[in-house]
């Protein structure tokens, strides 16, 4: 998919440099390891390199990219080890999160309408980010700010996980009947279950996706 020239007027060339960065690296179109050159985004997005200087250094700070002084930016690497870092964050945090929601009794209508949206995706990366909306949607109203946060710091590198994980294995649709049994849990008021069906779904993640890696 090419992008054509930012539109002028924008509300934040930035924003939309970033966004269009992010998901040219979530279909795969800027592979783990490529070189992200200034000039060369600038040109392909119709903007200065200021506005993609600064939506790299964000990409960084999101973990999809990662800043060196002698190679410049590139799109991070996947491998096992780098998924077990973030899927390890993840099994230690969310599980919690999900059943303090529950116990909070607080809406999971948006967890539902990101199932819906990952149910519709027109790519891999709309279907990744759709995804993570539904654990965010899960999490967020857990109770604790900072417990959400730490978990949205993670959110973009997990996307970028499955993204380049789908691309070996498609198992997106396993994925999505797990997502429901789980929301099916957490609006039955189970907010054990709903805890570990989740904990199950990310930790079986990496094992499927890097089969040869399991431990």
């Amino acid at each position: 998919m090419a992008f054509a020239a930012a539109p002028s007027p924008i509300p934040s060339r930035t924003q939309y440099v970033l966004e269009a960065i992010k998901h040219a690296i979530l279909t795969g179109q800027l592979p783990p390891g490529k070189p992200l050159v200034e000039t060369e985004l600038a040109a392909r997005y119709g903007v200065s390199k200021t506005p993609v200087r600064e939506a790299l250094k964000t990409l960084a700070g999101t973990g999809l990219v990662v800043m060196s002084q002698y190679k410049g930016a590139t799109v991070r690497t996947v491998d096992a080890a780098m998924a077990r870092e973030v899927y390890d964050v993840r099994l230690l945090l969310e599980p919690e999160a999900l059943r303090r929601t529950v116990t909070r009794r607080a809406s999971l209508d948006a967890a539902h309408q990101a199932l819906a949206d990952a149910d519709a995706a027109a790519d891999r990366a709309e279907r990744s980010l759709a995804n993570r909306e539904f654990h965010r949607a899960l999490y967020l109203p857990c109770g604790n700010p900072l417990l959400a946060r730490m978990l949205d710091e993670v959110r973009d590198q997990a996307a970028l996980v499955s993204t380049v994980a789908w691309s070996a294995q498609p198992s997106w649709r396993q994925e999505a009947d797990e997502h429901r049994e789980i929301l099916s849990l957490a609006r039955a008021g189970d907010a054990e279950g709903a805890a570990r069906a989740l904990r199950v779904h990310i930790a079986s993640f990496v094992e499927r996706a890097f089969p040869e890696d399991a431990q």
